[in-house]
């Protein structure tokens, strides 16, 4: 006759692990959504996205036209001095330019109370802007202050 103690050991064990919030398998974390406006002849701009989308961002892309462009970087708060070729919005801030994930990935993190990121123009070796003889060009990304100021957020 075989003995029921080890099945009821193994079933004590699990059962104490489930009351105990000890979940069977971890379930995986949901990709950050990122609403992206561009022009739809931008190729840098397409990258960039594509950058995102490597990095673990579940990114929806709409084309634009600049007028229309222009006015979501004004209702942002994203003057023509911070202003690059596409715009993004993300868990309620706003991501303008060739900013890399891992620094979208920081601000969502550290949650500060600001209007977003942005790295003005369009800088040499940024996400989206690599280029086929690996220049690249020492670039700031910037935290845009609610008040409009700026604060530099990261070097590369």
């Amino acid at each position: 006759m075989l003995s029921m103690r080890p099945l009821i050991i193994v079933a004590s064990l699990v059962l104490t692990g489930l009351a105990a919030g000890i979940p069977a398998h971890a379930a995986p974390e949901a990709s950050p959504a990122i609403e992206v406006w561009k022009s739809p002849s931008c190729g840098c701009c397409q990258k960039w996205a594509d950058h995102l989308t490597e990095n673990g961002f579940d990114v929806s892309a709409k084309n634009t036209t600049q007028g229309m462009l222009n006015r979501i970087k004004s209702q942002a708060g994203i003057g023509p001095k911070l202003a690059s070729c596409h715009t993004a919005r993300i868990d309620g801030y706003t991501i303008e330019g060739h900013v890399p994930a891992d620094d979208i990935k920081r601000l969502l993190k550290e949650r500060p109370d600001a209007i977003g990121l942005t790295v003005p123009d369009m800088p040499l070796g940024s996400p989206g802007m690599e280029q086929p003889d690996g220049k690249t060009e020492p670039y700031d990304v910037l935290l845009v202050k609610k008040d409009g100021s700026t604060e530099v957020f990261a070097q590369h």
